[in-house]
């Protein structure tokens, strides 16, 4: 049976990275683009990861090209993106598909796991959150609507 800590990753720069080494912390996955209209939510998520890092909280980033095509750069042209428009220093990894055939299992794991309006899996656009607790369960399941601000209490409750 998977867990969350059975899945790897590779960063923007292509280094591998095993999600067991965010064992015991609170993640906060998000599928990201650099061109949606809540691509502003890259400064309330660094704000969170700042506020909390030391606690034992992580914001992990995925970027994602399949919703209006709003993440067309490369690994590179991201990387410079959100380090100079938001200051990004959360890890963020390797652009991934969220859907479809080639989700990758990370994805569909985590959609399996938290099902989304009217129990699909599907996520419906950029800047979908999914909130794990310190022992890897897949506790909460955020609309891209919902900022960064409004989770932080629930993100405090499980430190």
């Amino acid at each position: 049976m998977s867990t969350l800590y059975t899945f790897s990753a590779r960063t923007l720069g292509g280094e591998p990275v095993s999600l067991d080494r965010y064992r015991g912390k609170v993640l906060l996955i998000v599928n990201t683009a650099s061109e949606c209209g809540f691509t502003p939510q890259y400064a309330g998520l660094e704000q969170l990861y700042e506020r909390f890092a030391a606690r034992g909280f992580e914001v992990l980033g995925f970027p994602c090209n399949q919703f209006g095509k709003q993440e067309p750069g490369d690994a590179a042209q991201i990387s410079g993106f959100c380090e100079k428009n938001f200051g990004v220093t959360f890890p963020m990894f390797e652009k991934i598909d969220v859907k479809g055939p080639d989700a990758h299992p990370l994805y569909r794991y985590l959609t399996s796991e938290r099902r989304g309006i009217l129990g699909t899996k599907a996520i419906k656009w950029n800047f979908t959150k999914f909130l794990v607790d310190r022992d890897g369960e897949v506790v909460k399941r955020y609309a891209p609507k919902t900022t960064p601000g409004e989770i932080a209490g629930r993100i405090e409750a499980l430190l």
